[in-house]
């Protein structure tokens, strides 16, 4: 169940493990009650993965990948 209190926090980010994620989902809900007074049930996290090749920062390039970011 939701209230109308409901956070949709959508992430991108490099691929990270299980682990890395499960934490990362526990510490986002857990700092959203703290700091905000959201209830962990209002909280609701996507992660898209995607690499280096993923992103331009305009100009045409791939910044990542030719190192100039």
């Amino acid at each position: 169940k939701r209230s109308k209190d409901l956070v949709i926090i959508s992430i991108v980010s490099k691929a990270r493990t299980e682990h890395q994620k499960e934490t990362l989902y526990q510490l986002m809900a857990d700092q959203l009650k703290t700091e905000c007074g959201i209830s962990p049930e209002d909280v609701m996290i996507s992660i898209t993965e995607n690499g280096d090749a993923d992103w331009s920062f305009g100009l045409g390039e791939a910044q990542f990948l030719t190192r100039k970011l």
